[in-house]
Parts: C-alpha cells; sequence; structure tokens
C-alpha cells in the first residue's frame, strides 16, 4: 500500500501557469515548475544557482504528446540557459533542488539523472531526447541510499506534476479504504479481441493498461494512417521503442503499457479506429460501456 503524503504548491507570482515552487513535507528537496516563456524572469532565482537535476518537457514532432530530456546541472542555471537558446521542443521545465544549499552535490546529481533516463527508458512512456545512458557515478554507500530516497520523494511528486514518464504500469491489484482500513482489490479484466489477435487490459488511475503477452495485428487499415495520423505515428513509435515485438505474424505486448484511453488501447490491438468502451469486454461479454453504465447506476 502507497503512504499518503501532501505537497505544499507556492504560486510564485499570482500565476497558476507561471513559476510554481514545490515543497514536501520532511523532505529536504523542492521543485521549480515553470513555462519556458519565464526562463529569462526565472533565471534569477537563488534556487537555480544551486546543484540540482530537471526534466525539459514539450511536444513530440508529430504533436502526439510529449517527449522528455533529464539533465543535471553544478548549478542548474547555466544549464537551462544554453537549452533554452539551444533546444526547440521542450515548453516547460522541472528543476529539483534542495531547501538548503549545498546539501547536493555533483556526483549526487550525476546519480539522480542517470537513474531517471535509466526509469524512463524502462518505463517507455515518453520518447527521451538524451541521447546516451550516462554511467552512475561511484558514491559510498551512505550516499547512494540518501539518493534513492531523494529519487523516492521525486518520483512520489512527479505524477501529482502531471508527469507519468517514470511510471511502471499500475498493479492489477488495487489498495482501497473502506471502514475497516486498507484492502486489496482485484481489477476487473477486459477483453479486446478480432482480425485474428486478442488483447487483455484493465483500467487504472494512470489510462488503460494493455498487459504483457497481449497481442496485436501487424498490419493496419490503411485509412489509420490517412485518417488518424497521430495514431499511426504512435504505433510506429511503441513498435521502435520495443513496447511490443513481433512473433508468428502478430506484435505482442512486452510489458504492461498504460495507454491514455482505452479507444487509443483497442485502436493499436486492432490498427484500426476504436471504440474502446465497446471494443473492451469483460469475461461475461459485457462492454466497458455496460459496466460503466451500471457502476453510475444507470
Amino acid at each position: 500500500m502507497q503512504t499518503p503524503f501532501s505537497l505544499r504548491i507556492f504560486v510564485a507570482d499570482g500565476d497558476p501557469d507561471g513559476l510554481r515552487i514545490v515543497d514536501k513535507s520532511n523532505w529536504i528537496g523542492k521543485a521549480l515548475v515553470f513555462p519556458r516563456a519565464l526562463m529569462p524572469q526565472v533565471k534569477a532565482r537563488p534556487e537555480l544557482a544551486q546543484t540540482g537535476v530537471y526534466l525539459l518537457l514539450g511536444p513530440r514532432p508529430d504533436g502526439e504528446g510529449d517527449m522528455l530530456y533529464v539533465g543535471e546541472g553544478d548549478p542548474i542555471r547555466p544549464r537551462l540557459e544554453s537549452h533554452y537558446a539551444q533546444k526547440d521542443f521542450w515548453t516547460r521545465a522541472i528543476g529539483f533542488t534542495t531547501t538548503t544549499a549545498g546539501q547536493l552535490n555533483k556526483a549526487h546529481v550525476q546519480f539522480l539523472e542517470s537513474r531517471l533516463i535509466a526509469l524512463a527508458r524502462a518505463a517507455k512512456r515518453l520518447p527521451l531526447d538524451n541521447a546516451n545512458q550516462p554511467a552512475e557515478p561511484s558514491l559510498s554507500e551512505a550516499d547512494r541510499a540518501d539518493m534513492e530516497v531523494f529519487l523516492g520523494h521525486m518520483l512520489g511528486m512527479l505524477p501529482v506534476l502531471g508527469v507519468h514518464a517514470f511510471e511502471q504500469a499500475p498493479s492489477a491489484v488495487v489498495s482501497s479504504l473502506s471502514a475497516g482500513g486498507p484492502t486489496s482489490v482485484a481489477r476487473t479484466f477486459l477483453y479486446c479481441k478480432g482480425k485474428g489477435v486478442e488483447a487483455m487490459g484493465y483500467e487504472s488511475t494512470q489510462g488503460f493498461v494493455v498487459c504483457k503477452g497481449s497481442q496485436a495485428v501487424a498490419d493496419v487499415v490503411p485509412s489509420l494512417e490517412s485518417n488518424k495520423p497521430a495514431r499511426f505515428a504512435q504505433r510506429e513509435d511503441l513498435i521502435a521503442r520495443g513496447v511490443v515485438e513481433m512473433l508468428s505474424g502478430t506484435y505482442r505486448f512486452a510489458q504492461d503499457y498504460v495507454f491514455s484511453s482505452p479507444s487509443i488501447a483497442a485502436t493499436f490491438v486492432l490498427g484500426m479506429s476504436s471504440n474502446g468502451r465497446t471494443k473492451w469486454r469483460d469475461a461475461q461479454g459485457r462492454t466497458l460501456k455496460e459496466l460503466q453504465e451500471a457502476e453510475a447506476g444507470q
């Protein structure tokens, strides 16, 4: 069971879309979240004069979703200034430093950068603008343990800030709260069948998860590329990143993977534009639409 926590978000300039400073109780770190347009003003902040790690996010070239760059700086500001001048794709940044200067050093942030890139590559949620996987620096056992704790706080905060790039697909067993305390509840598995393939998945708070081992068609209908170019580009990208692998004439999911909606998941599986609320069915044949309507009491 995950541990509840609270965040404090300070809107520094009064604009909810402007600079936000985020901290967490019982943690030495803090995050600065800001749009690229504010870089000329934000760069004067004392936090960016510290050693830290940062994320740059912005739209992919095909316009479907975001891409990500992970970096570190000692201090952060010169690196962000360089990216402001030379990297075109990013539209927002998140920088992680500490509440008191000097609590992170160069080796610490190199470790955090390396771990974040490795996690993003394993999750395959977003394409990375980083060309290489940096090696982890040599840290003492104590420093490594401290940085794993620091990283854990970061990873807990990032989904609240709208960044899911480092998350593996959620477990098929979820925790829930009842009058008697926390309990474990199994998810309802759903199935999408057609064109000689079958996939299994379930709804989660992150999106719709297609399970490892599920099948997807090898070829898409021609209209998908012409009428839904973003869906076609996403499919090609996930194939290139190894989310699915060819086996016996069909693609099979090499890992659990989260799609943003059941319709996008069904479109990927069937290779044609699909309504996920009617294509995904439970073991009794009830559609996701019927299940949701029953849960809503309709």
